[in-house]
């Protein structure tokens, strides 16, 4: 268990941190955030066309990887590539509560704004209060919300966005 004054390292993910995101993510999964269903096996890859190692930054505890971020681009359209979109967050359950997923919002603002983007974006679930209560505190603001937008776990869930300059 990490220590409550032990800060995370952030770093950029490499290709050798498949394996080890791929299970986080696996062990993570939860109706609280995901609108995927559960992932059964065969698993498909962590990093693919669309996510590679550089859009991650992962939170190390002790050497272990405990947590991670996904930056992307919110669209593919070339007006639009001067914002960056948390499209996934992380934390490992033994890591919760001694600020990895603070330290990781704060590497993405960094990341983003070292890229050049001028906003950044992110979408979470209306039920997710402990995330939207961090990104909130993080400077994150409602910038819309999308009522009813899923059916999960039996309940229709807003879906929520949010965002901030840089």
């Amino acid at each position: 268990m990490p220590q409550p004054h032990q800060s995370p390292n952030i770093r950029i993910a490499l290709p050798d941190d498949e394996e080890e995101l791929s299970l986080l993510d696996r062990r993570t999964w939860s109706p609280l955030h995901a609108v995927h269903p559960q992932p059964r096996p065969p698993y498909p890859p962590f990093f693919d066309e669309r996510h590679a190692p550089g859009d991650h930054l992962v939170a190390e505890l002790d050497r272990r990887i405990v947590g991670y971020v996904r930056l992307g681009f919110p669209t593919p359209l070339a007006c639009n590539t001067h914002v960056r979109q948390i499209q996934g967050l992380a934390v490992a359950d033994e890591a919760r509560g001694h600020g990895v997923g603070r330290a990781l919002i704060r590497a993405a603002v960094a990341e983003s704004r070292r890229r050049g983007a001028r906003r950044l974006t992110l979408r979470v679930l209306g039920h997710n209060t402990p995330a939207r209560k961090l990104y909130e505190a993080e400077g994150f603001v409602v910038e819309g919300v999308l009522p009813e937008e899923f059916f999960l776990d039996g309940a229709y869930v807003d879906d929520v966005i949010m965002g901030r300059r840089l």
